[in-house]
């Protein structure tokens, strides 16, 4: 089953491939295999990213951060909320306002996730806590215009006709702190 979107049309943002299959957690039948612990997952032994820093002003160029966003645009959550964890590390996890941010975004990957395999009440309280931390900013950060991105992701949830939000980055107007 393939996910559908908000803006079908949407640009990628890097040219990285992407993994052969969506990993799934917690499904029946025929699991697929953990991505980094089981042998045959497709991201067993491959190196992870690393960033020595992060600050607001290298999201244009911050190829884990990029490709996170382009992960998480095809419901790829899983693998989007690993890409983005090697940001919110690099940004300083809970103690900066830009590494609350990136771990916001990392919940509304999981939400997205808990949504897609039926898990009502924990996307809801990833959702919560998403937005909460994306609603310490204003205006457009990280390339993230993020009053409306809220609103997407809020109405998605609410609405749930199978509908999933994408993030659009924007790379002019941006607040850079």
């Amino acid at each position: 089953m393939k996910p559908i979107f908000t803006k079908p049309d949407l640009q990628r943002y890097t040219q990285r491939p992407f993994p052969h299959y969506r990993y799934l957690p917690f499904q029946a039948g025929t699991p697929l295999p953990h991505p980094r612990t089981d042998p045959a997952g497709h991201s067993y032994n491959e190196e992870e990213d690393y960033l020595p820093h992060f600050l607001p002003v290298d999201w244009r160029t911050c190829e884990p951060y990029l490709y996170g966003i382009d992960l998480f645009n095809r419901g790829y959550w899983w693998e989007a909320h690993e890409a983005l964890e090697t940001v919110w590390l690099a940004a300083g996890q809970k103690s900066t306002q830009c590494g609350k941010f990136v771990q916001g975004l990392i919940q509304l990957a999981g939400a997205q996730l808990k949504r897609f395999i039926d898990e009502p009440r924990g996307a809801q309280s990833l959702t919560k806590s998403g937005i909460e931390k994306l609603s310490l900013v204003e205006g457009v950060y990280l390339g993230i215009e993020i009053a409306s991105f809220i609103d997407e992701v809020k109405r998605c949830l609410r609405e749930d006709h199978g509908e999933f939000p994408r993030i659009e980055l924007h790379f002019s107007n941006e607040r850079e702190e």
